[in-house]
């Protein structure tokens, strides 16, 4: 073999190897991006939490609606534009590198939108405010951002919804926001103020969409109308299976704004997505959703907030553990201290009983076993509840239910009927 290459230079047997080698690349790609194509549907993700500074390698991964910037970029140009955002508003966007794996770096949708020179009015904030950091509850006042000068007008506590004042000057609305699919998460009820206060206004709505986490999951008793709230404002079960395109669809088309109007309206959908997929969240869509273990048990614990149990608010785990100091002493305690997205928590530096669920394994139904257990076991049962619990609930039944030491197989029956409905009236308005 080595007398075969004697009297060829060196430099050309290099050149021949590199070629050969760019070209097996360029083919590997080139079959990947071939199977990406042609299967869709069995493509996962390989997002974690990553802070928006942070850079991560993603394969052939869900493309969020946000992601879809060449579908939506031309419906903004030479337009002045509101953003309906916060923390989870990002864009993946590529970064050149040699390897077979494409980097993708995380920007805010708001920053994207200046650098491809969008010319972005207002931002428009809702609970938690636009950099995600406020307390659940906690009155997030108007402002500026720090980083873009651009005024943000906060879309929580008495201004739920824009006012033609706040809306004047603008052609066209963006909304971005990640929901985790619960009826009481209140994105959704910031989504259905905006619809009307564009459709009042004569504003086109653009929705980026992304997936939901619950997607798969429709349970829960439906929302009776005399229990409407800003955490329940349609008659939907407390897990609705949609996707915030899907949701804003359903909205338009049952005519859930005042007086039936409608919202001009353009989902830009995700690719690579079905409901049946696995999803974790590139970052935290509000403070005390920390991971994809709090997102999963979220609806399920979310009932202890209209009750004297906490739900790890002021602790590393929230909405992954429960308990209270009226519950009986156990083997597992903590003990509620102030942090970001809990300044002043429930049983604040008081040790809790109860129950770590952080290790559970993934739920793929509302689960009232927790509720019942902390409410059979607590030591004063006519203080376990309080009056917010009905509004979570969407309904007085199911208080009365418990309250009856109904199990919970037998609660779920009472929901059947009503879940039967809802489905068929969805199956309208799903996308994926």
């Amino acid at each position: 073999m080595i007398s075969i290459f004697k009297n060829i230079p060196l430099a050309f047997i290099l050149t021949v190897v590199l070629l050969s080698c760019s070209s097996s690349i360029n083919r590997t790609k080139e079959l990947q991006q071939n199977k990406l194509k042609d299967s869709p549907a069995s493509i996962p993700t390989n997002l974690k939490a990553e802070s928006l500074t942070d850079k991560v390698t993603v394969t052939h991964s869900i493309k969020t609606g946000a992601d879809n910037h060449e579908k939506y970029l031309p419906l903004l140009k030479d337009k002045k534009v509101g953003v309906v955002t916060n923390q989870s508003g990002i864009v993946l966007i590529e970064e050149s590198s040699i390897s077979l794996k494409s980097k993708k770096k995380q920007i805010h949708l708001v920053d994207f939108l200046l650098d491809q020179k969008i010319n972005v009015q207002k931002i428009f904030a809702p609970e938690h405010g636009f950099r995600g950091t406020a307390d659940a509850g906690e009155h997030v006042v108007d402002g500026t951002d720090y980083k873009t000068g651009i005024t943000i007008i906060s879309l929580y506590g008495n201004n739920k919804k824009p006012n033609s004042g706040q809306l004047t000057g603008i052609d066209i609305m963006v909304f971005d926001l990640q929901d985790v699919g619960a009826r009481f998460y209140t994105y959704i009820s910031s989504l259905h103020y905006i619809m009307e206060a564009c459709s009042e206004n004569n504003i086109s709505l653009i929705i980026l969409d992304r997936p939901n986490p619950n997607g798969s999951i429709v349970d829960g008793p439906i929302l009776e109308k005399e229990y409407s709230s800003f955490v329940g404002m349609h008659p939907i079960p407390v897990l609705h299976g949609m996707t915030i395109g899907e949701y804003a669809q359903m909205i338009n088309g049952e005519q859930w704004l005042t007086n039936g109007i409608s919202c001009k309206l353009t989902v830009i959908p995700c690719s690579y997505y079905n409901r049946k997929m696995r999803y974790s969240l590139p970052v935290k869509p509000s403070p005390n959703l920390p991971n994809d273990q709090s997102i999963n048990l979220y609806a399920s614990l979310c009932f202890f907030e209209g009750t004297n149990v906490s739900v790890g608010r002021g602790t590393e785990k929230q909405f992954q553990i429960y308990g209270s100091p009226y519950l009986p002493k156990s083997n597992f305690s903590f003990i509620p201290k102030p942090n970001m997205g809990a300044q002043n928590p429930v049983y604040n530096r008081t040790t809790c009983f109860g129950e770590d669920l952080s290790t559970q394994t993934e739920v793929r139904q509302l689960e009232l076993k927790w509720l019942i257990k902390a409410y059979t076991n607590t030591t004063d049962k006519s203080k376990f509840f309080n009056p917010f619990f009905t509004k979570l609930a969407g309904t007085r039944q199911l208080q009365q239910q418990i309250e009856a030491g109904e199990s919970e197989s037998e609660i779920r029956k009472n929901w059947k009927t009503g879940l039967d409905q809802f489905k068929k009236m969805r199956e309208k308005y799903l996308i994926y």
